[in-house]
């Protein structure tokens, strides 16, 4: 049985790929099995070029619980260091999708949880979500670069140092999370919100990131470059023509 399960559907303008985290009687921690499984779900919503969004979930009332410390009990310094190096693989490429992807946090989400998670473009938390980075704590090092691109270096050694937990409302509040709803609502806003996303076209959508993400990693001037790029080729595959009758409303646009 997978560790991680892949479904499709249509949804809008083009189609919205499920990836679920599947292990809930290990309340979802992340061992080898599951790296693997993890990165070829990415792996197949990457070669969709009709995927318009991605929504990241898990089965059972945990996110993800962290790494399998059972399993990490077994292993020597160079299999832990390829399972980790396999996790890293599996974020680097969910970071790396070219269509918008959200996070579906409800329960806890720990370590390696919280970095599946941080590597989604935004988080979609239930209110008795909880976020907590405790890998110093347990005498290791992760979760260094993407928690404190996203909260700032300050507050990001304050959690890492502490290994202390967040709930929904402070995890929205420092930046880590987009949106908190009931516990009983989670699924149903974050279907809605893809849904959202899925109205616009795929390629303004692909567009419109990879300008965002490359632009942030580049000078004011540079940013602003990649922007007009990603408007040239929009320009050349007329996805902004399909965007004029499809897109809500019709207000203006830049």
């Amino acid at each position: 049985m997978s560790t991680v399960l892949f479904a499709t559907e249509p949804c809008g303008a083009g189609r919205l790929a499920r990836i679920t985290l599947n292990r809930p009687d290990a309340r979802n921690a992340l061992n080898n099995a599951m790296c693997l499984d993890l990165l070829a779900a990415v792996r197949q919503a990457a070669e969709m070029p009709d995927l318009a969004c991605v929504l990241v979930a898990a089965d059972g009332p945990a996110f993800c619980a962290g790494a399998d410390l059972k399993e990490r009990s077994g292993m020597d310094d160079d299999q832990i260091r390829g399972r980790r190096l396999r996790a890293f693989r599996a974020y680097d490429a969910i970071e790396g999708l070219a269509m918008p992807t959200i996070a579906v946090v409800g329960g806890a989400c720990i370590g390696s949880g919280c970095e599946i998670a941080a590597a989604c473009d935004f988080i979609i938390a239930g209110q008795g979500a909880s976020f907590r980075y405790p890998e110093t704590q347990r005498g290791t090092v992760g979760a260094t670069q993407r928690l404190s691109r996203i909260v700032g270096r300050r507050l990001a050694k304050e959690l890492l140092f502490t290994g202390r937990a967040l709930d929904a409302a402070e995890a929205r509040a420092i930046g880590l999370v987009n949106r908190v709803v009931p516990d009983d609502a989670l699924q149903a806003a974050a279907d809605e919100l893809a849904a959202q996303i899925c109205r616009a076209p795929v390629a303004a959508l692909r567009q419109t990131k990879q300008a965002i993400d490359r632009g942030a990693d580049d000078s004011r001037h540079g940013a602003l470059a990649h922007e007009i790029l990603a408007i040239e080729e929009n320009l050349e595959t007329a996805s902004w023509r399909a965007g004029m009758t499809a897109g809500p409303g019709s207000g203006a646009a830049s």
